[in-house]
C-alpha cells in the first residue's frame, strides 16, 4: 500500500500564455485537487511555464509592485507554499546556482520569459523505494519532488556556503581591490563596542565603494556629523580631528571649512584620525546624543523663532546710555545641549552686555568657592516681591538673594576679597570664559563707565547695606562697586551665552570643552534661586508659566536652564514693564507650550502634546518601521534611510507582500539609494515577494538598464531563476 504524504513537486507544463490577476508575467494558483484516500492534505506543485509573446514586444505594465487586485490569490497560501518549498533563506541560493544562461531574456530576439506558478494538488506517492528506470535530473523531468525536509536541507547548505565564501575572502590570495576587502572585513566586524575607534557599521557609511582603493569620503562624513547638531570646526573637541583632516602637511595650520579638509582619506588613517574622538563620534553618528531628532527640534525652534519676529512691544533701558542706542530689533536665539549640540538663528553673533546674568554667575562663582554657608552669612535667599533696584532687606537684616541689585553687591563684597580689584576682575571673568568654552566673552569700558556715571540708586543700596552691617568686615565700598559694575559690563553673544547655561544645565561641567567649572552643590543652590528669584517681580509667573531656572538682564537677555538637557540665551533689546526681555518672555512661552521642558511635565506623563525632544517621537512598532523604511526607499529619501542604518534598522524586512526596501527602490529608478542598500545597509540582493520576483525582475519590468547592470554585477538574479536552481539541484 502506497503511503501518503505532503510532497513539493516540480511539474513541466507546456508553454501557454497565462493573464495574472496580481502581477504581470507571474501567476499564482492554489489550486487544491483533493483525492478519496486523503482530502485534507494538499502537495504544493511549483510549475514552470514560459509565456509567449510577440518578438520584439514589451510586456504591459500594470498598477504598482506589490498590489494585488481584488480577485487576486489566497496571500497566505502563496506564502506559505514558497516558504515550504525553499525557506525563508530561498533568496540567497544565487551562490548555488548552476551555469547556465541566468538571463530569461535574450536581449537581442526578445525571447519569452519563463515564468513561475504555484498550484496545491493532491496525488498519492509510491512506496520509498527508488523507481527503476530513467530519474530525474533536471527541469524538465515532470515529477521532481522536493519535501519540506529537503528545504529544510537547502537551508543548511546556503548557510554552509555563505560561511565557507566568506572564509575564503578572508583567507583568499587573490588580489581584490582594497575597498572591496575593507567593505567584507567590515561586514564581518559587525557593531563593535570599543569605544576607542570608529565603529564599523558607521565606517561603512563613508566607503566609497566607487572609489577602487576603498577610501573615506570626508565630505559625507562631515555632512552627518553636522547634522547631530555637533560642529566640526568650532567644537574644542573635535579640533584635533579636524587638523587631522587637513590638507596641510605639517599640521599646524587650524581649518574653519571643508575647503582646508581632503576630500578622501584611506580606511587606515581615517580610523587613527577619529580614534581619539571615537566615543563622541560612535554616540553622535549613531543618533545617540540627548537629543536624537536635532534637526527636528531645530525647526521646531525656527518656528518659534519666526513667529516671534514681528511682535512689537517693550522699550531698551533708558537709565544706562549705551543700552538705549541698541537696535531695537536684534532677536537672537542661540542652543547648547549637554552634549554641545549647537543651534542659533537670528542676531547670536553680535555682543551685549550681561548685565543682570552677572548675578547668577557670580553667587555660583562664590558658592563654589567659599561654600553656601559662608556666602549666606551676607544674603538672604527669599523672593523680594519688589523692583530689582529697591532699598530693602529681609526680615534678617540681609539682602532678600542675589538676584536683585543688593544681594548682586553683597555677593561681589564676598568675591576673592584677598586680590586687588583687578585681580577680582580678571579671576571673575576667566571663570566665564570657562563656563563659555573659551568662547567670546569680552568687556564693554563704554558702558561701564555710563552705567557708573549714572549709578547714584546703586551707591545708596551700597551705603545702606554698609551701614547695616552686611558686607564682611573691611569691604571697600568703592572697589565693591567697581567691580559689580564691571561684572555688569561684560560682554557675550548668544553663542557663548548659550554654552554658559549649558555648563549649569550640565551641572557645571563645559559642554564643549569637558571642564569642570562649578561644583555640582553650587550648580544645584544657583539654579534653585534662579527659579524663585531670578526674572525680578515677575519670578512667580515665571515659575508658574515657563517652570525653569532663568535669569534676565537689562540688556535685553535671557538665560534658560533646561536641567539635564539645554542651555538656552534669548537675546532682544526691548524690555517690559517689569525689567525682562518682552520677547524673550513671549520666547520662553512658546518654547515651553511645544516641549515638556516645565519642570512638572513630568506628572503623570507629562502633557499629552507637548514634544519631548529627549526621545525620539515616533516610538515605532515593528509593522510601522516596515512601512517608514519601504516610504523612504520609494521616495529616495536618504536622511531618513542614513537613520534607519544609524540606528541599526534590518533593512531586508518585507511587508506582507514580502516587498522589501530594494525592490521599491529598483522600481523607483534612484541608483544612489539602490547602491545604499546594497552596499551600506548589506541588503539580501535577492529577495523574493509573494509573486517569486527580485528586485532583477523589477528593474526588468521598468527597464532600468543601469541598476539591471548594477544588480547583475552585483549577484542578482531573477526570482524563477532560484525556483529553478532549486528544483535542478533537489
Amino acid at each position: 500500500m502506497a503511503d501518503k504524504e505532503k510532497k513539493t513537486t516540480v511539474v513541466t507544463k507546456p508553454a501557454e500564455v497565462k493573464k495574472s490577476p496580481s502581477k504581470e508575467g507571474v501567476k499564482v494558483n492554489m489550486d487544491k485537487k483533493k483525492t478519496p484516500e486523503n482530502p485534507s492534505k494538499p502537495e504544493i506543485v511549483v510549475n514552470v511555464n514560459a509565456t509567449s509573446s510577440k518578438p520584439n514586444e514589451k510586456p504591459p505594465v500594470k498598477g504598482k509592485p506589490g498590489t494585488v487586485s481584488k480577485n487576486g490569490v489566497d496571500r497566505q497560501a502563496s506564502a506559505d507554499g514558497i516558504k515550504l518549498a525553499l525557506g525563508s533563506d530561498a533568496a540567497d541560493y544565487e551562490s548555488k546556482i548552476m551555469k547556465w544562461d541566468t538571463s530569461p531574456v535574450n536581449r537581442e530576439n526578445k525571447m519569452p520569459v519563463p515564468t513561475v506558478m504555484v498550484e496545491t494538488v493532491e496525488h498519492e506517492t509510491p512506496s520509498t523505494e527508488k523507481p527503476k528506470g530513467k530519474t530525474n535530473t533536471g527541469v524538465n523531468d515532470s515529477k521532481k519532488r522536493v519535501t519540506p525536509s529537503m528545504a529544510e536541507k537547502i537551508k543548511a547548505e546556503l548557510k554552509n556556503s555563505d560561511q565557507e565564501r566568506s572564509k575564503s575572502k578572508s583567507g583568499s590570495s587573490t588580489p581584490t581591490s582594497k575597498g572591496s576587502s575593507i567593505l567584507d572585513q567590515l561586514a564581518a566586524m559587525g557593531n563593535s563596542d570599543d569605544k576607542k575607534t570608529l565603529s564599523p557599521s558607521l565606517l561603512r557609511l563613508y566607503i566609497d565603494e566607487m572609489d577602487q582603493n576603498g577610501q573615506v569620503c570626508i565630505r559625507d562624513f562631515l555632512r552627518h556629523l553636522k547634522r547631530t547638531g555637533l560642529r566640526p570646526f568650532k567644537d574644542p573637541r573635535l579640533v584635533g580631528l579636524m587638523n587631522n583632516l587637513s590638507n596641510d602637511p605639517s599640521g599646524l595650520l587650524t581649518i574653519n571649512s571643508e575647503i582646508g579638509c581632503k576630500k578622501f582619506m584611506d580606511v587606515e588613517s581615517f580610523i587613527e584620525a577619529t580614534s581619539p574622538v571615537a566615543y563622541l563620534l560612535n554616540k553622535a553618528l549613531s543618533s545617540n546624543l540627548i537629543i536624537p531628532e536635532f534637526a527636528d527640534f531645530c525647526k521646531e525652534i525656527a518656528t518659534i523663532y519666526k513667529k516671534l519676529l514681528p511682535v512689537k512691544g517693550g522699550l531698551n533701558a533708558q537709565y544706562i546710555p549705551q543700552l538705549a542706542r541698541v537696535n531695537p530689533d536684534f532677536l537672537g536665539i542661540s542652543i547648547c545641549t549637554v552634549d554641545g549640540q549647537r543651534f542659533n538663528i537670528g542676531d547670536t553673533d553680535i555682543p551685549f552686555c550681561i548685565q543682570s546674568c552677572s548675578k547668577a554667575l557670580n553667587y555660583a562663582i562664590s558658592t563654589a568657592e567659599l561654600g553656601p554657608k559662608k556666602v549666606h552669612q551676607h544674603l538672604g535667599k527669599e523672593p523680594s516681591g519688589i523692583g530689582f533696584n529697591q532699598i530693602s532687606l529681609d526680615k534678617n537684616g540681609l539682602p532678600h538673594n542675589p538676584m536683585i541689585n543688593p544681594g548682586a553687591i553683597s555677593c561681589c563684597s564676598v568675591l576673592k576679597t584677598g586680590m586687588s580689584l583687578d585681580d577680582r576682575f580678571d579671576y571673575t571673568i576667566g571663570e566665564y570664559k570657562k563656563m563659555a568654552g573659551n568662547e567670546f566673552v569680552g568687556f564693554s569700558n563704554a558702558t561701564f563707565l555710563s552705567e557708573k556715571s549714572c549709578a547714584d540708586q546703586n551707591f545708596a543700596i551700597g551705603y545702606f547695606l554698609k551701614e547695616h552691617g552686611v558686607f564682611p568686615e573691611g569691604t571697600n565700598l568703592k572697589q565693591t562697586l567697581d567691580l559689580y559694575f564691571q561684572l555688569c559690563s561684560v560682554e557675550a553673544t548668544a553663542e557663548s551665552a548659550s554654552v554658559i547655561a549649558a555648563t549649569l544645565a550640565n551641572g557645571g561641567v563645559c559642554p564643549t570643552t569637558q571642564v569642570s567649572c562649578i561644583t555640582p552643590d553650587a550648580v544645584r543652590n544657583t539654579l534653585s534661586l534662579m527659579y524663585s528669584c531670578g526674572m525680578y517681580d515677575y519670578s512667580g509667573e515665571w515659575a508658574f508659566e515657563v517652570g525653569l531656572p532663568g535669569k534676565s538682564g537689562v540688556a535685553g537677555s535671557i538665560f534658560i536652564v533646561v536641567p539635564n538637557l539645554m542651555g538656552i540665551c534669548v537675546w532682544s533689546p526691548p524690555l517690559d514693564a517689569l525689567g525682562n526681555s518682552y520677547r524673550g518672555i513671549q520666547f520662553a512661552k512658546m518654547l515651553c507650550q511645544r516641549f515638556s521642558f516645565h519642570q512638572y511635565d513630568c506628572i503623570s506623563g507629562g502633557v499629552g502634546h507637548k514634544i519631548d525632544p529627549r526621545r525620539y517621537q515616533t516610538s515605532e512598532t515593528k509593522e510601522s518601521q516596515i512601512v517608514n523604511m519601504l516610504f523612504a526607499a520609494s521616495a529616495s529619501d536618504s536622511v531618513l534611510l542614513q537613520k534607519y542604518l544609524q540606528t541599526g534598522v534590518d533593512f531586508n524586512m518585507p511587508d506582507y507582500d514580502g516587498r522589501t526596501a530594494l525592490h521599491l527602490a529598483v522600481c523607483g529608478g534612484n541608483m544612489a539609494v539602490v547602491r545604499f542598500l546594497v552596499d551600506k545597509a548589506k541588503c539580501n540582493i535577492n529577495p523574493l515577494d509573494r509573486w517569486n520576483s527580485t528586485p532583477l525582475d523589477d528593474g526588468y519590468k521598468y527597464e532600468q538598464a543601469d541598476i539591471i547592470a548594477y544588480m547583475e554585477k552585483k549577484g542578482g538574479v531573477k526570482g524563477e531563476v532560484l525556483l529553478l536552481a532549486a528544483s535542478k539541484q533537489y
